[in-house]
């Protein structure tokens, strides 16, 4: 009797390690999913985000110097050199410069658009005086960075 119990355990053990089980098949399946979907996303961004993640840059340039400026009461700036495709940042605690090969022109609303030399920006305790536009371009595409004062708010506009 002793011997028919373990013939009949060992051919149940062995028949469940035969293979897989659905329950194991599905969480690969879902496993896979997951690393699709955080890869593909990524694979986009590399092919053509140059141009929008240089506007994401400078957004985040223009909100840090206009939210700093009137958060510690000093005066920051931010230089648009042309000539050097590239922007310099000083803030009270540093200052940065940073190379953008899309970078074309920059409008202001007292003095229109601006594609050459460099163009100084101050950004004081109560924030940036007039609305600005730094546009950018890489072959066929532009995006434009709108900081807009009265707000203190800055969008992407492609």
């Amino acid at each position: 009797m002793k011997d028919e119990k373990e013939i009949i355990n060992n051919s149940r053990a062995s028949s469940f390690n035969s293979g897989f089980t659905l329950l194991e098949l599905l969480v690969v399946l879902f496993i896979i999913s997951i690393l699709i979907a955080a890869v593909f996303p990524s694979l986009h961004i590399i092919e053509g985000g140059g141009l929008a993640s240089d506007a994401r840059r400078i957004a985040s340039v223009l909100r840090y110097l206009n939210d700093n400026s009137v958060a510690t009461k000093e005066t920051c700036t931010l230089k648009v050199d042309f000539r050097e495709s590239a922007l310099s940042w000083k803030g009270p605690d540093f200052e940065k410069t940073e190379k953008f090969k899309s970078l074309v022109s920059v409008e202001l609303q007292s003095k229109g658009e601006i594609r050459e030399g460099e163009v100084l920006l101050f950004f004081t305790p109560l924030g940036a005086q007039e609305g600005i536009a730094i546009n950018l371009k890489d072959g066929e595409k532009t995006m434009s960075i709108i900081f807009n004062p009265l707000r203190g708010r800055v969008k992407i506009k492609v």
